[in-house]
């Protein structure tokens, strides 16, 4: 049912659930019914309201899941269920089943050890699931694995028994009776949704902004694009031709005949879900707990006030251009209001325009032959930033997205500079039913996040208020105190990343730690670049072990009781953490110790980090870095961390993780393993240049570093430096902390020095337009005095 040229209006908004909606679809009982599903916990079902043509009516509520929703999918009816079922899935790992009859799951499969993020159901009543657990579960059969990270699509193809999975491992694979039969790479981020267009064809949407069609043989026969962030949805159209996508860039997409015909945005930052109705219409369901209905049929467009304030509410949406929606946006540069007169060329086409100091964002509307107003821009220029942000109709000096482990935008958390920040984030745990094991980062990002922006006094309390210690953190914390001094209360805490950031071994004053280090050269070298090349590398050396070690304890008195350490290999970890510490201690590491070491860092991801920070610090030691980074446990160990650097692993883990193979150079074994394992190590470090967190990305800087510190001299190593300039290149384009853009200055330097090939490689790469920004910065200057030495070299 496609007419043609239409386009699809607001038919109606259904204020349906109060947190996201996370997936929707078409039931087989009543007509024109769908059913939709929530972080509220609840499924529920909507029903054509027969006196209102527009409107929907709930019918029926439905709660089994004992956390958010995340996923539906309908089992056609059959002699039992003439109604069919519903299936859902869930962040408590279940899948819960219900009839149309009563609120309560008439059953509930369990079998997943990680959230269920997505179903399909075949004939027969089969139910396929996918699930963060990278397996995938066809129930009544058996558990399906293949994938190497969070299975976040699964459909079943017509053909009987073939299946289709995507995955964040960014491959798509195709399965019969378990086995896989093909893999489809293509895509360069996580694979999100799949769509079904015949028994021989499909449809895959992605992080990565883009769609591609596919044969099931395994040809990639187009690629659609037009999203400008990632796409979390797609459905077809009966016609097998057309088919509709959502995503994370506001929008809701109509594509026919292979080209995007129609753009509609909406005043919700993440559209999660669309499914196509029986007649024809478009449902969507987005992070504001909103349910959008649209259509093409006159009869059935929403009523001229409903129109208006829909577009009104499109018009106060706040865009944040950090999202990357709209491009960089200098304030400066922009075109007044007399640029609307121009009509736009392409349905929604954007245009930003200057109004006094404010941005306002336009949307080219063919239907209409008109711009529509679709946000304010904020953040977008200096003065601005003054400026408060609405919040559920409040105002906030922030809104911070907090990304929950799920791949996508998290959830809002708003906070005013006169707010306790940890008070803020226990609340929010609270609200949002998260464990309190997350108190510390949840605290330690606010407190990152609104640096420099005081208002009053910092607070005189040096505690922590809900548990009155002084507390160890990973990951957070200022540059450069060479002590553990919290520089917002003074508290001594323990937080790995809150000493100096790591130091380096050369003559003369340490433009890395600013100690003037000890040379044994007296006469100083005629040059004036103290910078690079760096060939000693960079080590994260400080260490506060009491800390540590009281971490591990009181860690260790939660765990599971099947990984609980015994007090015998407390002490060992004791004992090794205060050997290696000190790096003058005459004694020798056991075998025993470092075993447990090594036993211990397997321990469960939401408790291994004062491990990682022993291990950070005991691969410095020769003895350990022979055991554990020599012959085959290197090869070990090195999976080990690039696991733990997964994209949706822990902050505070990826971070250590990254410290200790810093901190791996520091031996001959360990420099042999890295410069053998290169490849890998890079390409994965250098995807946690998108994690937000300063200090990931001067642990991301400081491996590039000491990579390039290896290879420099050695004009035979073109592919490996090629691989440096295009980590460091891309990791500047995202990071804003100085130290971390020092770093990668540094190793920019040290990989082209005296080697012409690199040069012209990095000129390539437009290295020098990229940096040139970076010339002027004088605080701290060694930043702009390294940048221009950089450029030296390149001219």
């Amino acid at each position: 049912i496609m007419s043609g040229s239409n386009s699809y209006r607001l038919r109606c908004s259904l204020a349906a659930h109060e947190m996201d909606v996370r997936g929707l679809a078409a039931v087989a009982f009543p007509d024109g019914a769908f059913v939709s599903v929530s972080r509220d916990r609840t499924a529920r079902v909507w029903v054509p309201n027969p006196s209102e043509n527009q409107v929907f009516t709930e019918m029926h509520c439905m709660n089994g899941h004992s956390n958010f929703v995340s996923c539906v999918c309908i089992l056609a009816p059959n002699e039992t269920y003439p109604r069919g079922l519903i299936a859902t899935g869930g962040h408590d790992n279940n899948i819960c089943v219900f009839s149309l009859d009563r609120p309560d799951p008439l059953f509930t499969l369990k079998g997943h050890t990680n959230t269920v993020c997505t179903l399909s159901a075949g004939k027969f009543g089969t139910i396929l699931s996918g699930s963060w657990d990278t397996t995938i579960y066809s129930h009544c059969l058996q558990s399906i694995s293949g994938h190497s990270a969070a299975v976040w699509a699964v459909v079943i193809l017509p053909e009987q028994g073939l299946m289709l999975s995507g995955s964040a491992d960014k491959t798509i694979k195709l399965w019969k009776a378990g086995r896989c039969e093909n893999t489809y790479t293509g895509h360069e981020d996580c694979v999100r949704g799949l769509a079904v267009i015949n028994e021989v064809e499909f449809f895959s949407c992605s992080n990565d902004a883009s769609i591609r069609r596919w044969m099931v043989t395994g040809e990639c026969v187009q690629v659609y694009s037009g999203h400008t962030n990632y796409i979390y949805s797609l459905a077809v159209f009966p016609n097998g031709q057309d088919f509709i996508s959502t995503g994370e860039d506001r929008t809701l997409r109509v594509w026919r005949k292979g080209e995007c015909s129609q753009t509609i945005r909406l005043p919700a930052q993440s559209v999660w879900c669309c499914c196509i109705l029986p007649d024809g219409d478009i449902a969507v369901g987005a992070s504001d707990g909103v349910i959008r209905v649209f259509t093409e049929s006159e009869e059935r467009v929403a009523s001229a006030q409903d129109l208006q304030a829909f577009e009104d509410e499109l018009s106060k949406a706040i865009i944040d251009p950090k999202t990357g929606d709209l491009g960089d946006i200098k304030i400066e540069d922009l075109p007044g209001r007399e640029h609307l007169n121009e009509p736009g060329n392409r349905d929604g086409q954007t245009r930003l325009i200057k109004e006094g100091s404010n941005v306002e964002a336009y949307q080219w509307s063919v239907s209409d032959g008109r711009w529509v107003k679709i946000g304010d821009v904020v953040g977008g220029s200096s003065q601005q930033n003054s400026k408060r942000v609405m919040y559920e109709g409040k105002e906030y000096d922030f809104v911070f997205s907090i990304d929950v482990n799920e791949g996508g935008p998290g959830l809002k958390l708003p906070y005013n500079m006169t707010d306790d920040p940890w008070l803020t984030a226990h609340n929010f745990l609270e609200k949002n039913d998260l464990s309190p094991m997350f108190l510390d980062q949840v605290a330690n990002f606010i407190i990152e996040n609104t640096k420099g922006h005081t208002l009053g006094p910092a607070p005189a309390s040096a505690t922590d208020p809900f548990t009155g210690a002084g507390r160890y953190i990973p990951g957070s914390g200022g540059d450069d105190q060479g002590f553990g001094a919290d520089p917002f209360t003074g508290a001594g805490r323990y937080i790995p990343g809150s000493e100096s950031t790591g130091t380096v071994s050369s003559g003369r004053a340490d433009p890395f730690t600013g100690g003037s280090a000890y040379s044994s050269s007296s006469a100083p070298k005629a040059t004036t670049n103290i910078f690079f090349p760096n060939m000693d590398g960079v080590m994260f050396e400080q260490a506060n072990t009491t800390q540590i070690l009281g971490k591990l304890r009181e860690l260790n008195s939660t765990a599971p009781a099947d990984r609980k350490l015994s007090d015998a290999a407390l002490d060992c970890l004791e004992k090794l953490l205060l050997l290696v510490a000190d790096q003058k201690s005459p004694a020798q590491p056991t075998a025993e110790q470092i075993s447990v070491l090594w036993r211990t860092s397997h321990w469960p991801e939401d408790i291994v980090f004062p491990v990682l920070d022993i291990l950070r610090l005991a691969v410095r030691h020769p003895e350990v870095n022979a055991q554990l980074c020599g012959g085959t446990e290197g090869a070990s160990l090195c999976n080990h961390l690039l696991g733990l650097m997964s994209p949706e692993g822990r902050p505070a883990n990826q971070m250590l993780a990254l410290r200790t193979l810093c901190n791996c150079f520091s031996g001959s074994h360990g420099r042999a393993l890295l410069l053998g394992q290169r490849d890998a190590v890079l390409s994965r470090a250098g995807d946690l240049r998108v994690v937000s967190n300063k200090n990931i990305h001067v642990a991301l800087a400081t491996l590039v570093l000491n990579y390039a510190g290896r290879l420099y001299g050695q004009p035979t190593e073109i592919e490996a430096k090629a691989q440096c300039l295009s980590v460091a290149s891309t990791t500047l384009e995202v990071v804003h902390d100085k130290e971390a853009v020092f770093r990668l200055l540094v190793a920019l330097g040290t990989t082209v020095a005296g080697d012409s090939t690199a040069k012209d490689l990095a000129r390539s790469l437009g290295v020098n337009s990229q940096i040139s920004k970076y010339a002027r910065v004088s605080d701290p200057a060694k930043v702009g005095e390294c940048c221009r030495l950089v450029l030296d070299e390149l001219q």
